[in-house]
């Protein structure tokens, strides 16, 4: 970090390169994790069940730490260490951390107590009372988790706001970690239920929630050493329930509501899905649910490693009042997510039943689950471009202190998603057929919905600060699609060569030769996305 606290393009570049690192092994076990899971419970009413269950205590997390109190938080927080007043800047820590754990610990509690009504009317209202009680029950262990994560999710706020992002990216992978032991080793050491939906074959999928309580903790305790290591004056977390009266704590709080709205609004969407879904027939949720993990893959290296390398310096940027430099951080990480996002979606979708298969299809997990899984990825590898972009803009917008704007546009999000859900599934996909289930219109809602937040909010940052550098960015996706036409090409071409010879031929022949022709056609037109990955690559090949 220089003394202004902002990154420069070539530190952005290195931070964004680390952030990548740890999203990538994260994304590398998150896939490991659910062909574990996949293979460890197949598609079916256990795994469906699982996946509902997930979403209210990740909706606690979301909306009292994860986003919310991070997003608000970390401006504020850069305030204090710009002005140099540390131990002022740590009281505020210790105080939004102690009453986000509160809220956290306090709202778990509720949902507690109303699980039952939550499970049976908003959750999987279409499923029988068994998978409902499981679900019930499952929710019910994991709400043990928005306490944990409403304190490290912050603590990550902290270390990167000091320019440490190592033990923050690694904790990142903690959640998969948690869920593979979960899956692996709790999953049979609990006792068999015959006859209930929780077991299948010899595994109890009350072991994945165990499983989940485990990755809270570890998600916590490997960025505990990163605090030791600060050594700054004041740099001590501490019990602060009367927090709210600082002034800081109002300003956190102020910036918060509407994002609190904002992240409510994204997470409703994954409800609307799970509510439809399980109208369904049994696996339809849980082939959703893996092809967003899927896709969710490609987004964490290009959009999340991206944004969560510049926001910091966003933040300090705006915090300066430095407008200019501002504009040239963000453009560089918009084209940047430009030129990553084109051909993922192009692969993802070429190769969607390539990677199913090979990731998923074994065990329990069937060759109709991985068509269901490579159906509903399609349609989600639309909105990987939109996505992404959300990632970088939605951060430019808090920077400035705004968290009204992306709230705005999300609720109309939300609506538009509710509306062309209901009206894609109608004529997307047949329903008594799990391979090609009408839950690929939910995907689709969701792509196209995205795509359009994403303009509104580009749209909108332009008129607010000026020329993004839009002639940039279009000459950047111009180059990227004629890239993109020669990957298709390539791709098109290992489909009809090698598909006697076998997924796993198609997937690394096609995949190795696909980005070699993408980067080789990308340098010839002189793109500098590629140009500055090499240039960093061959940096620290020669050092």
């Amino acid at each position: 970090m220089t003394d202004s606290r902002a990154l420069s393009n070539r530190q952005m570049v290195r931070a964004a390169a680390l952030v990548l690192v740890g999203f990538l092994a994260s994304g590398v076990l998150g896939l490991l994790r659910a062909a574990i899971i996949s293979s460890t419970f197949g598609a079916g009413d256990a795994l469906d069940a699982f996946y509902a269950a997930q979403r209210i205590p990740e909706l606690i997390f979301v909306l009292v730490a994860g986003g919310a109190l991070g997003s608000s938080f970390i401006p504020v927080f850069n305030r204090y260490l710009l002005a140099e007043d540390e131990a002022a800047a740590w009281r505020l820590a210790s105080a939004v951390i102690t009453l986000s754990a509160l809220a956290a610990a306090a709202l778990s509690l509720l949902v507690i107590v109303f699980a039952p009504l939550i499970v049976d009317t908003l959750l999987i209202p279409g499923r029988p009372a068994a998978v409902q009680a499981l679900a019930t029950d499952l929710t019910r262990i994991m709400m043990v988790t928005p306490f944990i994560f409403s304190i490290s999710g912050l603590l990550m706020g902290i270390l990167q706001s000091y320019g440490s992002f190592l033990l923050p990216s690694l904790a990142i992978s903690m959640n998969n970690v948690g869920l593979m032991i979960g899956a692996l080793v709790f999953a049979f050491i609990i006792p068999a239920q015959l006859g209930s939906p929780a077991q299948v074959g010899a595994a109890n999928v009350y072991g994945l929630a165990w499983g989940a309580a485990l990755s809270a903790l570890l998600h916590l305790g490997i960025q505990l050493p990163g605090l030791r290591g600060l050594r700054v004056q004041g740099s001590k977390l501490q019990f602060f329930p009367g927090g709210w009266r600082l002034s800081g704590v109002r300003d956190v709080l102020m910036l918060m509501g509407p994002r609190v709205l904002g992240l409510g609004v994204a997470q409703l969407n994954f409800i609307v899905n799970v509510n439809f879904a399980s109208r369904m027939m049994p696996g339809s949720q849980t082939a959703l649910t893996t092809a967003w993990t899927l896709m969710f893959f490609a987004l964490g290296v290009i959009g999340q490693s991206i944004g969560t390398a510049v926001f910091p310096s966003l933040s300090a940027l705006a915090a300066q009042k430095n407008i200019a430099d501002f504009k040239v951080r963000l453009s560089a990480a918009l084209r940047s997510v430009l030129f990553l996002a084109l051909p993922a979606t192009i692969v993802l979708i070429a190769f969607g039943q390539p990677l199913a298969t090979v990731l998923f299809q074994r065990g329990e997990w069937t060759a109709e689950s991985s068509a269901a899984t490579a159906w509903a990825l399609a349609f989600f590898a639309v909105g990987i471009t939109g996505h992404a972009a959300l990632e970088v803009l939605s951060r430019a917008f808090y920077a400035l202190s705004d968290t009204r704007t992306p709230v705005f546009i999300g609720v109309a999000s939300l609506l538009a998603n509710i509306g062309l859900s209901v009206v894609f599934i109608q004529f997307i996909g047949q329903p008594d057929q799990l391979a090609r289930g009408p839950f690929a219109g939910l995907a689709l809602a969701n792509s196209v919905t995205t795509l359009l937040e994403a303009l509104a909010l580009w749209w909108l940052l332009r008129r607010r600060i000026g020329d993004l550098g839009d002639r940039a960015t279009g000459v950047t996706f111009a180059k990227t699609a004629l890239a993109c036409a020669a990957l298709v090409l390539v791709l098109l071409g290992a489909n009809a060569l090698l598909a006697q010879v076998g997924v796993l031929a198609v997937l690394v022949v096609g995949g190795g030769v696909g980005a070699v022709v993408f980067f080789g056609v990308a340098l010839a037109l002189r793109l500098e996305e590629p140009r500055a990955a090499l240039g960093m690559v061959l940096r620290r090949f020669r050092r």
